[in-house]
């Protein structure tokens, strides 16, 4: 009867983290009304949300090993169906409905990161061994959320969109801050201090000083370049790529 009872509890602590990444559809619903009302302050304050969510569920689900737990249930679609949402559809609709890079680009631009997304969530090669992602991953969240916050040139930021498309399906390790074991520390405290950033410059309504621009801009780029970075010196100095171990992290 005890084990009966230890069993059914852990069934329902396993599905209540499968009820936290689910939350993640409600605030990108909240997110595409904010988009649709032109109030960006907001948007991004519930795609910031949806970002905190995504980021704790996986280490919590991968702890009380849920896919043996739960194995009729799929955390990884659950997952993949909202990411698309919160990194994908509703920055690109937010991309198109502000018009941050001009017309028509930025409808082009919109049009080329929901279909090269797409085809990017179908490839099964998408982690590498050292769990950094294979291919730009498709973070347009942050992409289109730097636009806001730094305000390019218009043909510089569709270059950027373009290149980042193209970047989807090159063999180029791109960083994921969380689980890639390699200067993980360091890495960590560049994504808090981009997020910390991030709320800043939302608590200016993207009319931000300076400092909280370039801060935001040269965070992202470490960001975005480091794993090709750290992959362009390994291939030159012969440093094999090593597994990474199972954590729960």
């Amino acid at each position: 009867m005890a084990d009966d009872v230890t069993s059914g509890f852990g069934h329902w602590r396993a599905f209540s983290v499968h009820l936290l990444t689910a939350s993640g559809a409600f605030w990108a619903f909240l997110s595409i009304i904010a988009a649709a009302e032109q109030n960006w302050v907001h948007m991004f304050a519930w795609l910031g949300l949806a970002l905190f969510v995504d980021g704790i569920d996986g280490p919590i689900a991968r702890r009380i090993d849920i896919k043996n737990v739960l194995p009729n249930w799929s955390g990884d679609m659950l997952d993949a169906i909202i990411d698309y949402s919160t990194y994908v559809l509703i920055p690109a609709f937010g991309l198109y409905q502000s018009g941050i890079i001009g017309r028509p680009w930025s409808f082009v631009a919109a049009g080329l990161i929901v279909v090269t997304s797409a085809v990017y969530y179908a490839d099964m090669r998408m982690k590498t061994k050292d769990n950094h992602f294979r291919g730009f991953p498709v973070t347009w969240n942050m992409v289109v959320f730097t636009f806001f916050v730094v305000q390019p040139d218009d043909w510089a930021a569709f270059a950027f969109v373009v290149f980042c498309s193209v970047a989807t399906f090159l063999p180029i390790k791109f960083l994921h801050p969380v689980r890639v074991a390699r200067f993980r520390t360091f890495n960590l405290i560049v994504f808090a201090a981009w997020s910390v950033l991030g709320l800043i410059a939302i608590g200016y309504a993207f009319e931000a000083p300076m400092w909280v621009r370039t801060g935001v801009l040269v965070t992202g780029l470490y960001l975005f370049a480091i794993g090709g970075i750290l992959q362009l010196i390994d291939k030159l100095t012969g440093r094999p790529e090593v597994a990474a171990k199972e954590e729960h992290v």
